[in-house]
């Protein structure tokens, strides 16, 4: 029994050096240390960081199934560059399958899922974009709330396959969000929202498909600009 002790004593302490590695990463490309492209090499992170290299490779390879960093043959990680092809791919994906869940979200949504709705645009108006602590980009606590909203006006649809479906395709397009916004600064994202509400709540299909598509259509569209 002593023999086999230790690899399963260090195996949990190796998983959480894992976790705390991978989330250093993501918040650091997304807040823009890395910049878009940039090369990911294992051996400067590992001495950053102060970990070995299976743990910063077991985080990097992490990030590529999330589409924070690629994988490239022969030459390590890097981070996705604004022209990569994937990033115009998930827009196409988003646009055929969102506004379909919004039309069902809309036709099958009750008066509970109005409330919801209704209360997760609130709180997204009323949480700063931008806070100095976190940078450039826009900050965590608004980047929830507006998962939150887009997912709230699509859970009306009331089938859960299609809504893990949009949340893969929204953790994929992370980066294109917050690149898109960066590029984009003067982009009434407000008043997008405020109409995909409005068209919500009157029952208005057609309007809110429509306006959930141009949604997302722009953003795609800022990072090739």
């Amino acid at each position: 029994m002593t023999q086999h002790s230790a690899p399963t004593s260090t195996a949990p302490a190796k998983r959480m050096l894992s976790e705390q590695v991978h989330a250093h990463l993501r918040d650091a490309i997304m807040r823009g240390d890395h910049a878009p492209g940039a090369a990911l090499k294992p051996q400067d992170l590992a001495k950053e960081q102060g970990v070995s290299l299976a743990v910063v490779r077991e985080a990097l390879v992490r990030l590529v199934g999330e589409g924070f960093a690629d994988r490239l043959a022969n030459r390590g990680f890097a981070v996705p560059a604004y022209s990569d092809r994937r990033w115009q791919e998930i827009a196409e994906a988003r646009r055929t399958v969102e506004p379909l869940l919004l039309r069902m979200s809309v036709e099958r949504g009750d008066v509970d899922w109005e409330a919801r709705v209704r209360a997760a645009h609130h709180r997204l108006t009323r949480t700063p974009v931008y806070v100095p602590e976190e940078g450039e980009y826009y900050s965590s606590a608004w980047s929830e709330a507006h998962r939150v909203f887009h997912r709230t006006l699509l859970e009306g649809c009331g089938n859960q396959v299609l809504l893990e479906t949009f949340d893969r395709m929204w953790t994929a397009s992370e980066l294109t969000r917050r690149w898109s916004t960066h590029r984009n600064p003067h982009r009434d994202g407000v008043e997008e929202h405020r109409r995909l509400e409005e068209a919500a709540l009157a029952r208005d299909a057609d309007t809110a498909a429509e306006v959930l598509a141009q949604h997302l259509t722009l953003t795609a569209a800022g990072l090739t600009d």
